[in-house]
């Protein structure tokens, strides 16, 4: 059986009273030819057959907008079933064109979407639907229905296509999770925002900030991480890009530090309890008071904060653990103390990934200093 929703055949007595619903409806009278047809069409077993006569029949009705955007929906389904993904897309978008905010084919689009890994299209589809199921609450009420009707149609309406919405909620967000691409992303993210509200927020802020900083957009991303520390002043992700932001730069040094001291604060890493992910904030934190302290000149305090990043870094994070050991071992080499310094390079030298060839080359300048010493 199809994922998508079963759409049943209703009598056409009751489309006058919903009339004025934001989200399309297809309803077939009972008994027409129409009907009939489409009953015959549903009963044929050999898929083939089965596409040429939802094709017929789109041509013999199409100026009938409910059947043909139910024969329209059927059609793609049956491509889809026979594997012809392609015109399953090109069919279920001109059964769209027929009813725009029909929640079961923009489903049933961001579905083959997905099938064919085609995240930009998953994401438009499951925006639309997402946006369809919101207008429930915009629409203007009938002058001649009721409030308390008018509210229990709206109510009704959200409860029988709450799955469609929770589908195309999930959908989007799965989208914006796999996307590699940081300008795209944050597009996502933004259009998101907007038709999904209070949905994912925590994670959604996290790849936000990561976007913003991919793209070097500090403005946006300080302005980001601000708005979620105004209702959330505990917020890890937001507090730590705020750290990481202001210690690029040894103007704002102090600020980082600040921003800092509140991860390792609320991240609480020593408690019994305290899992991988507070760990890891509170060892990336410890590594940013570290790099402020070396702004400010302070090597031996930096020392001390950036031991406590790669304890607690170790075997959690890799390539955070790399980068405090990287500064470890700049900090001890610049003190010449280079065992030391050798010590904290030795095992970050061989991760793989963007620190690697900086570690190394920092690794071999000490052993060859510690080479012309001896």
């Amino acid at each position: 059986m199809s994922p998508i929703r079963v759409l049943a055949f209703s009598i056409f007595f009751s489309i006058a009273s919903l009339s004025y619903s934001q989200i399309d409806k297809i309803t077939i009278t009972a008994g027409t030819d129409e009907d009939k047809e489409l009953t015959a069409i549903g009963n044929e077993q050999d898929s083939q057959k089965k596409i040429s006569m939802y094709q017929e029949f789109l041509q013999k009705y199409s100026s009938n907008p409910m059947a043909a955007a139910f024969a329209g929906l059927q059609l793609s389904q049956a491509y889809q079933a026979a594997g012809d993904m392609q015109e399953a897309v090109q069919a279920g978008d001109k059964a769209l064109a027929v009813s725009p905010h029909n929640l079961d084919i923009l489903m049933s689009q961001a579905m083959i979407a997905q099938q064919l890994k085609d995240g930009a299209g998953a994401f438009k589809y499951s925006i639309r639907g997402g946006d369809a199921y919101a207008s429930i609450d915009k629409q203007a009420k009938p002058a001649d229905m009721p409030d308390e009707l008018f509210q229990s149609n709206n109510k009704a309406d959200r409860d029988m296509n709450r799955s469609a919405y929770d589908y195309f909620r999930s959908a989007a967000f799965n989208v914006i999770a796999s996307e590699t691409d940081a300008k795209t992303r944050m597009d996502y993210i933004e259009k998101y925002t907007t038709t999904f509200p209070k949905s994912y927020e925590d994670q959604l802020a996290s790849y936000a900030m990561m976007s913003l900083s991919e793209l070097n957009d500090n403005k946006r991303l300080l302005a980001y991480a601000g708005k979620i520390l105004a209702s959330d002043p505990e917020n890890l992700p937001a507090l730590l890009m705020m750290a990481n932001t202001y210690v690029e730069s040894p103007d704002t040094a102090a600020k980082a530090m600040t921003y800092a001291q509140k991860v390792i604060a609320a991240a609480k890493a020593e408690a019994a309890d305290a899992d991988k992910s507070r760990r890891i904030s509170a060892g990336i934190a410890h590594c940013v008071m570290g790099r402020a302290y070396t702004n400010e000149g302070k090597t031996l305090p930096s020392i001390a904060e950036l031991k406590s990043a790669t304890t607690l870094l170790k075997g959690e994070d890799e390539q955070q653990f790399a980068l405090a050991s990287y500064f470890l071992g700049w900090d001890y080499a610049k003190l010449n103390k280079l065992s030391d310094a050798r010590a904290a390079l030795s095992d970050a030298s061989a991760i793989p990934g963007p620190m690697q060839s900086i570690i190394q080359e920092l690794l071999t300048k000490v052993n060859s200093a510690r080479a012309a010493g001896k």
